[in-house]
């Protein structure tokens, strides 16, 4: 048997094998050094002096030296930290009292929560089965169709592998030798991009079909406001921000009413004043962060440069070229930012001009459940995207402020806080010893020539760009039945890399067309781990196929998502390429 044929075997039996249910990792090591066994012997040289051993050694330090993977128990610490110590519950009901009047409020509400919580914890199973305890059964309750909900939390629940941070993107950029910065960039945009269709895809039908998803009962929309909202409403205004500033000016009617079985003082006033100032607060730091960054960061960086006017002696003197940062940005840039500033101004004065005690209620509970940990996460994604600290000190800093956060809410004792430890251990050592094994397979596929094998057959197609595109992205799609994410990343993606140089692909734009491509393979079966994930909390009566028929439509929106994507590239190229140069 030829070697080129020995691993073609190899690529054959590992499918084969994975699929029987053995340990991936293993597997991996176990064909890498049987096969190697093969490809390196010699029968003058005892067994014992095999070069595989040597590989197998030396594939085994790489993996284990390599920088990029030091984030990946960071970011899993930080997620397992959020699932045992967070909020969940209050934001939920938060979030679902702000959206009431949207057609499939609850539906809405857990797709956002969804979105939000993946965010922070990254972690599918456990925002499927947190979202499916808590969300499941008042949408069942409530009358919702039965593949409405289970399609919402599946599907909602996996976008955590995709939005930043994202274990998965710190993967292939290990097995890609990409940056992991530039790869979060790039996955920013697709992935609320993808969230954003879940939501008009499920507000759509519910539109049409209203019977899937009954308006809620009055008194699960009403919003409880206490007694001192409304006497102090009766003292000053019906409007809380007017009532609020006037408390501030005039404090003593204010101090003859009790919140919370005491007098209020004066610095209740203020705090309150505060939550009422969150949406000013939010617009004003958004467009600030984003005209200093555009505006007067890169003009400052540029007067930082070189010093103009110094040239080699003999040589004539060229007049100084403007750099587009000296120059500053273009037209484009103020009318978009003034438009956007302009919408944004009459968004917040609406939202003042409408705070009675219901929507100040509201605010206040958004402010205490989603706040902190939005402003961790901004925090953490910020630090990375603008280059103030590496993944590694970002994932440090995520984790040390999921901690505070958790100690915060009392929610995190001693057990809870091994059980995140423990599971963080384990969960890195499979990531680890995936890694090895990759590693030892990937190096005796391509001695035994099955990668030059694949990429001539691929060569000798003739196929266009956009066909090999189309092909890659499609085999991806099928091995996501069968196979889990971290399988077909670490087997799979790096039989491609070595072929999008031929056909001219930008390896960012290819990664992250996988990553929203990946998002199928938690809902196609039979291996939609997602189902099962909801299958283990959802009541006795919701069958398997029922969530499975929930989920189907979700594998087409993703399919919609990545056929913009290429349609568009700048949709994902466009913040890697402006934060980082094309």
């Amino acid at each position: 048997m030829s070697d080129p044929a020995l691993g073609l075997l190899m690529l054959a039996l590992i499918v084969v094998v994975i699929m029987m249910g053995f340990a991936t990792a293993f597997t991996l090591m176990g064909l890498g050094m049987f096969f190697g066994f093969i490809a390196f012997y010699d029968p003058a040289q005892s067994w014992t002096q095999n070069r595989v051993f040597d590989l197998m050694v030396q594939r085994t330090y790489g993996a284990m030296t390599n920088d990029v993977l030091i984030s990946i128990p960071l970011f899993v610490l930080m997620g397992y930290v959020m699932e045992r110590g967070a909020l969940v519950d209050k934001m939920f009901y938060s979030i679902q009292l702000a959206f009431r009047r949207v057609p499939a409020s609850l539906a809405v509400a857990t797709l956002i929560v969804c979105t939000f919580w993946g965010i922070a914890s990254g972690l599918v199973g456990a925002v499927v089965v947190l979202m499916g305890v808590i969300a499941f059964n008042p949408m069942l309750r409530a009358g919702y169709d039965v593949k409405l909900a289970s399609g919402v939390i599946t599907a909602g629940g996996t976008l955590g592998i995709l939005i930043p941070p994202s274990v998965m993107i710190i993967v292939y950029a290990a097995v890609a030798g990409q940056s992991v910065v530039k790869l979060y960039a790039a996955a920013m945009f697709p992935g609320f991009f993808l969230s954003f269709l879940y939501l008009v895809y499920i507000v759509g039908w519910a539109l049409i079909d209203p019977k899937i998803a009954p308006p809620l009962p009055e008194e699960q929309t009403r919003v409880k406001v206490p007694a001192w909202i409304r006497s102090f409403q009766a003292e000053y205004s019906p409007n809380m921000f007017v009532a609020l500033l006037k408390a501030l000016v005039s404090p003593a009617p204010a101090k003859k009413l009790e919140i919370d079985g005491k007098p209020m003082s004066y610095g209740a006033v203020l705090q309150n004043f505060a939550v009422a100032l969150v949406p000013f607060l939010i617009t004003a730091g958004t467009l600030a962060v984003v005209w200093w960054y555009v505006v007067i960061h890169q003009q400052a960086g540029a007067a930082g440069g070189p010093v103009e006017g110094l040239q080699q002696l003999g040589s004539s003197v060229a007049a100084p070229e403007a750099t587009p940062a000296e120059q500053g940005p273009d037209f484009q840039f103020y009318l978009w930012f003034a438009i956007s500033a302009g919408v944004l101004a009459l968004w917040t004065a609406r939202s003042y001009f409408r705070m009675d005690g219901e929507r100040f209620e509201v605010l206040k509970l958004l402010t205490s459940s989603v706040m902190p940990l939005g402003i961790l996460t901004v925090i953490v994604l910020a630090v990375i995207l603008f280059g103030i600290t590496t993944a590694t000190e970002s994932a440090a800093v995520g984790a040390a402020g999921a901690f505070i956060l958790a100690f915060h809410a009392r929610t995190l004792d001693w057990k809870r806080t091994k059980e995140a430890v423990f599971l963080t251990a384990k969960t890195t050592a499979m990531v680890c010893w995936l890694f090895v094994g990759s590693a030892l397979f990937s190096a005796v596929f391509a001695i035994l020539g099955g990668q030059a094998l694949l990429e001539h057959w691929v060569l000798s197609l003739n196929m266009t760009p956009v066909q090999f595109m189309i092909l890659s992205q499609a085999i991806i799609f099928v091995l996501g039945w069968p196979l889990e994410w971290t399988e077909i990343i670490i087997i799979f993606v790096p039989i491609f890399l070595p072929m999008l140089k031929h056909f001219n692909i930008d390896p960012i734009l290819w990664g992250t067309l996988v990553f929203v491509n990946l998002q199928a393979a938690f809902l196609s079966p039979p291996v939609a781990m997602s189902a099962f994930y909801l299958k283990g909390v959802a009541p006795k009566h919701v069958t398997l196929n029922q969530i499975f028929a929930g989920m189907m439509p979700y594998m087409l929106i993703v399919i919609v998502c990545m056929i913009i994507m290429y349609l568009w590239p700048g949709m994902t190229l466009w913040l890697p390429n402006y934060l980082y140069g094309g």
